[in-house]
């Protein structure tokens, strides 16, 4: 019986990356949220995340250098960058117990918000001006978003997106942003003492191949599908799934 459900979740890990890394390979995007939402049916977000680690910094960092203007972005984006860190961690320092046995269902909210964003096609615009106390309440506001349910794409994408960039540095400012909030997840799960278990680490670092495995077909995919139609799907099954993570606590 033990070892059936250690296949199943090991189908699942092997399953959640594979598809996530292809939403990533298609959307340039997507791979955290994908296996949060997914793994969040079968294990606590702390656990789910502890598994993401690996995964979503290689990934990120594929993607961090993948553009020429990294340099210039760091000098812009820092201060945002800095605050995901400390929101990250005062968040997981300071959170009540009590509302991370809710994490499940926060991430369903998070999830929700995230779809109905994408299918709103949602991309402000960020004033040059607003940029020096913008960036750092973005940050902060996703840090702690990040430490209760191992999403960082809210608020970070939408400032990202209205930070008016070419599609090539929008990427790579996306990889930056996504690899810093992997970082001060890691280290806030390290501290929680949620990382530091070699069958984690292991398992973390095995979910690499499928996650790599399936970037490269969505990159292959990119460009003989509709990456737009491809797009409103990925948001409606998310959609979906949130709604269902979060009606959990509910029912």
């Amino acid at each position: 019986m033990e070892s059936t459900f250690l296949s199943a979740q090991i189908a699942l890990i092997g399953f959640t990356f594979l598809l996530a890394g292809l939403v990533k390979g298609v959307v340039g995007l997507g791979l955290p949220t994908v296996a949060m939402g997914l793994l969040g049916l079968a294990m606590p977000p702390a656990q789910a995340a502890a598994l993401l680690v690996a995964p979503s910094m290689v990934t990120n960092v594929v993607q961090l250098y993948s553009g020429p203007r990294l340099g210039q972005l760091a000098r812009r984006m820092w201060p945002m960058l800095v605050a995901i860190c400390v929101g990250t961690w005062l968040a997981a320092a300071l959170m009540p117990a009590s509302l991370m046995v809710h994490a499940t269902s926060w991430l369903g909210v998070a999830l929700v918000l995230y779809a109905v964003l994408g299918l709103a096609a949602f991309h402000p615009k960020v004033p040059a001006a607003a940029e020096h106390w913008l960036g750092p309440l973005a940050g902060v506001i996703t840090g702690a978003i990040t430490a209760v349910t191992g999403v960082f794409v809210i608020p970070a994408l939408p400032y990202i997106q209205g930070l008016d960039l070419d599609r090539e540095t929008l990427v790579q400012a996306l990889g930056l942003s996504f690899t810093v909030s992997t970082i001060a997840l890691a280290v806030s799960l390290a501290m929680n003492g949620a990382l530091l278990h070699t069958p984690v680490l292991g398992a973390s670092v095995l979910a690499l191949l499928p996650a790599l495995g399936g970037m490269f077909v969505g990159q292959w995919l990119r460009h003989r599908i509709s990456a737009t139609r491809f797009r409103k799907l990925f948001f409606c099954g998310l959609l979906l799934l949130g709604a269902e993570l979060a009606l959990r606590g509910v029912f």
